[in-house]
């Protein structure tokens, strides 16, 4: 039996999918009164917890022979620190602890490509198992470096666990508005007027899924591995959603000074509306940032593989247009 955190997200529902259909019986640990929708047909235990709870982990964790660790905070806005730290810091401290109790096989820690240290431009982004919260920018990236550096504490502890390490993540099974499904959205409904220019890489929820389920079956105990996919330029993104919905794209480019003065503006508005913002002045510094990433390693040691950006953004639209919209925007 497994234990699935986080079930009900975009990685953590594909995931729970991956697996059902590899024969695998799991356990799904969720929030109470969270929104169950995107499992809630399928044949997975609902346990109800909390990973700021330890007491719930234990008992969720009971006869789990692995357990896949995705629970946390996505956010590029600000004001959530607090949060952040609560949920993925020290939420990642307890479910390594609950582990080391239940005698757990293996942890595997869904974590970020945000955990590294940025290298200059030009230069990929690797494996390390150097994490300083210090040295990324963001409070989100400096969770997932913290929270890394508890996993990698527990492993000293002799506990078995691998890390991954997802780019920007895109595809189906996507119920809760990421950002980057903000803006297929907005795309698709004829609200995107203009776009800041800018590049990030991008890789499928499926080979995600995927991957995380080779880290497990196939990585080194203590090794982490980086699950990236194609790094494609705002204008690219665009171009493919032209070519998929036959709407135009817009052509209208937000100088970047300009972006950057108004993100916080836009962070407030974005507030207002009560959707996942697209522009802040956090995601508008990843934009320009080096997002060149290598999954030369997971593909070499797991046998990883990711499809074409353009299949995947192919793919969402086929989604979020099966869904005719129906999708719950955060209050955040």
């Amino acid at each position: 039996m497994v234990v699935v955190t986080g079930a009900t997200g975009h990685i953590g529902n594909a995931l729970v999918r991956q697996l059902i259909a590899e024969g695998q019986k799991v356990r799904a640990l969720v929030m109470l009164f969270e929104d169950i929708g995107p499992i809630k047909s399928l044949d997975v235990e609902i346990r109800y917890g909390d990973v700021r709870d330890m007491n719930s982990l234990v008992e969720a964790f009971k006869g789990a022979e692995y357990v896949y660790h995705l629970a946390g905070i996505v956010s590029i806005s600000t004001g959530k620190r607090r949060l952040l730290q609560a949920v993925n810091v020290i939420g990642t401290k307890n479910v390594v602890e609950a582990c080391i109790r239940q005698h757990v096989r293996r942890l595997v820690y869904v974590s970020s490509i945000h955990a590294f240290e940025e290298p200059p431009h030009g230069t990929p982004i690797v494996e390390t198992k150097e994490f300083d919260p210090s040295r990324v920018s963001g409070q989100y990236a400096k969770s997932k470096a913290a929270a890394t550096l508890q996993v990698l504490h527990g492993i000293e502890k002799g506990l078995d666990a691998v890390i991954v390490h997802p780019t920007g993540v895109i595809g189906p099974y996507e119920y809760k508005l990421s950002n980057i499904g903000q803006l297929v959205v907005d795309y698709m409904n004829g609200r995107l007027l203009a776009y800041i220019n800018g590049a990030y890489d991008f890789v499928d929820v499926r080979d995600v899924a995927q991957g995380i389920i080779q880290a497990c079956k196939k990585g080194r105990k203590g090794e982490n591995y980086i699950l990236s996919g194609e790094q494609i330029s705002v204008r690219g993104i665009l171009d493919a959603l032209e070519s998929e919905t036959g709407i135009k794209a817009p052509r209208s480019r937000i100088p970047l000074w300009f972006a950057k003065m108004t993100g916080p503006f836009s962070e407030l508005y974005y507030k207002i509306k009560k959707q996942q913002p697209l522009y802040t002045s956090y995601s508008i510094r990843t934009l320009s940032s080096n997002s060149l990433a290598s999954h030369e390693k997971a593909s070499r040691e797991l046998g990883f593989f990711a499809r074409s950006i353009r299949e995947s953004i192919k793919d969402t639209v086929k989604w979020f247009n099966d869904l005719k919209f129906n999708i719950k925007a955060p209050n955040s």
